[in-house]
């Protein structure tokens, strides 16, 4: 949008906490509002002090602001001060005839990463002036292309270019920055300077904040930049998109951008991945790393679209039908009768809750061979309506209740790709013996002996990656075989704190042991121990190694067993001769490619006879 104001207000913030290329990064709260209006007549600068919640300053904010605590005890609060503030504004630049102005700052932290986040966690409307401002920066790099980097520009490398000088002893530190960015503009507005550019800049395209998240699809045949994904932790369960948008007010998210990732059982597992419109509000959403959400902290890491792709992105038709109508607010209802019609549904919701066009508005999740899953989503046209409908929850649905969520368009892709999509192995398998011995009691801290070639990291960072495991374990390094680094991850797949290295002797294990036990990785010490190969895989398969020794994974407990068609199954009670071996092929249970290389535990494994292969697919469980 272009535009054309008659005045241009330079506006700065002083927060308690960090300045400069850090404002905004530590949720410190705005103690001062400082201004000027350019209409190149008065050089008054402006300013408000603003009492914060905890008025508590940092030593670095003293020293760039010169204020006292003792000072801001009789400011005004916050909302009273930006009420006073557009006033002035309003008054000063006389919008009453018409005249229309637009912020000017030193870049962008002022307004996305400190008012706008603060107004949001305060509960406070801003008015309409801000959001939309320029940034002196950007407006610099447009009239001076070729001179550096966005990223390295500041007011002192603009002044110096533009050979702008503001005595620094006639002002406040704060007063100085504003008139030094007055300087700055009049240089860039004027017609002539010793440049010899006769032809004044126009402030025309100002950067706009979005006053509200807009839902929409995705396709996963879309190109999703990875520059502009981050991934978000530690979201409370019940958070909603909005929610999300919520902790990231003053970035742009793109439409349909936030994602909330589900787990195994399709219930919410606290992360979000979370699409900016531009590479620089993902790399300012990294700097709230560690913001509150209500009483949470929120981490914030780096994604790719990829990841994005997989939550948000869909290719059913039915689906980008019903997510078409925009700016409706989703309901999950969950427990449905396998029974239930879409007139069942919106007799359980009305009358008081109508849906968005009749049974247009409801979306029943279905296997792919069009058995009912009990879920389905429902749209609503007013968040009134939804809230109503949420009263619900738990009520009666023919003999069963009903749950009752909030939900979001990416929900909908996830849980649709979920029950559309046939598994690999539709049913779990039950692990493949070539003997199965009669059911006996197997001790839990039973061990497993072998060669002690292995070692095991115990404590890892959540974040260590392969390459920091090669670094801790250094003049070591040369000893693991080759592909031997196992990351250890739960059932949610993500890591464990445990890692497993295969060495390529015993003795070299056993030193490694040694010397590396306990040392520090990224601030955490590590224990390192021996172990056998035995009892790497047996972890990796799901079950447990500590102090009181191996326990099996809960998927080789003692089952009751259950053979394809044509295999020799024993009566209860039978009991087999020594050596006696039942004619059956894993080849001919499940077809090569789901199949590891077999291996055979020691001759004096405790879980299962000497002369037992196992084989097991363990990967289906505990990804590698």
């Amino acid at each position: 949008m272009t535009v054309n104001p008659d005045y241009l207000v330079l506006f700065f913030t002083t927060t308690s906490g960090a300045s400069g290329d850090q404002l905004g990064s530590d949720e410190k709260e705005i103690v001062q509002l400082v201004w000027q209006v350019v209409d190149l007549a008065t050089k008054k600068v402006n300013e408000l002090l603003v009492k914060p919640d905890h008025v508590e300053l940092s030593e670095e904010c003293q020293e760039v602001s010169g204020l006292t605590e003792e000072a801001l005890t009789e400011a005004e609060a916050l909302e009273e001060a930006i009420e006073q503030l557009n006033q002035r504004l309003c008054a000063e630049v006389d919008a009453g005839a018409g005249n229309t102005f637009y912020l000017c700052t030193d870049g962008q932290l002022h307004i996305r990463q400190v008012l706008h986040p603060e107004a949001s966690s305060k509960n406070l409307l801003l008015p309409e002036c801000f959001f939309s401002f320029f940034d002196l920066r950007k407006e610099f790099k447009k009239k001076f292309p070729s001179e550096g980097e966005l990223k390295d520009l500041n007011l002192q490398v603009m002044a110096d270019y533009l050979n702008v000088v503001v005595d620094s002893s006639l002002h406040a530190f704060t007063a100085h920055m504003v008139q030094q960015m007055s300087e700055i503009v009049l240089a860039l507005v004027s017609e002539t300077h010793e440049f010899n550019i006769h032809k004044t800049h126009q402030f025309s395209f100002p950067e706009k904040v979005n006053d509200k998240f807009e839902t929409g699809t995705c396709s996963k045949m879309e190109r999703v930049d990875d520059n502009t994904v981050i991934r978000a932790r530690g979201l409370p369960w019940q958070s909603s998109d909005q929610d999300i948008a919520r902790f990231f007010r003053g970035l742009n998210i793109a439409k349909g951008g936030a994602a909330l990732c589900l787990n195994a059982q399709g219930r919410r597992n606290g992360e979000a991945l979370v699409r900016f419109e531009s590479e620089e509000h993902r790399d300012l959403a990294l700097q709230r790393h560690k913001h509150h959400m209500g009483t949470r902290y929120i981490e914030v890491y780096k994604a790719t679209g990829e990841d994005f792709l997989k939550i948000a992105g869909g290719t059913s038709n039915e689906v980008a039908k019903f997510l078409s109508r925009e700016n409706q607010v989703i309901i999950r209802m969950r427990g449905l009768p396998f029974t239930a019609t879409a007139e069942q549904v919106l007799q359980f919701f009305s009358p008081a809750c109508p849906v968005t066009d009749d049974s247009e508005g409801i979306l029943f999740v279905r296997f792919p061979d069009g058995r009912p899953t009990g879920d389905a989503f429902v749209l609503f046209s007013h968040e009134e309506h939804a809230q109503n409908a949420l009263k619900k929850h738990k009520d009666i649905l023919g003999k069963r209740y009903i749950e009752l969520f909030k939900s979001t368009a990416a929900e909908v892709q996830q849980v649709l790709n979920r029950y559309s999509s046939a598994p690999l192995i539709p049913v779990a398998p039950s692990p493949i013996l070539s003997v199965v011995p009669p059911p006996t009691f197997m001790p839990p801290t039973a061990a497993v002996t072998g060669v002690r070639d292995c070692v095991r990291l115990r404590g890892l960072p959540y974040d260590a990656t392969i390459q920091d495991i090669l670094v801790f374990l250094g003049e070591y390094t040369a000893d693991i075989k080759p592909h031997g680094v196992h990351m250890v991850l739960n059932q949610q797949g993500r890591p464990s704190g445990d890692a497993f290295i295969q060495m390529r002797s015993a003795d070299r294990a056993f030193l490694a042991a040694q010397h590396c036990h306990k040392r520090s990785m990224k601030e955490r010490y590590v224990e390192v121990f021996a172990c056998s190969a035995q009892e790497m895989n047996i972890v990796l398969m799901g079950g447990t190694l500590n102090r009181s020794g191996l326990s099996p994974p809960p998927c080789l407990s003692p089952p009751s067993y259950a053979f394809p068609h044509g295999t020799t199954v024993l009566p209860a009670g039978a009991v087999l001769p020594a050596g006696a071996v039942l004619p059956m092929e894993p080849t001919a249970i499940y077809p090569s490619q789901f199949l590891l290389s077999p291996r055979t535990l020691a001759p004096t494994t405790a879980f299962y006879p000497a002369s037992n292969p196992l084989y097991m697919n363990y990967t289906t469980y505990y990804p590698r």
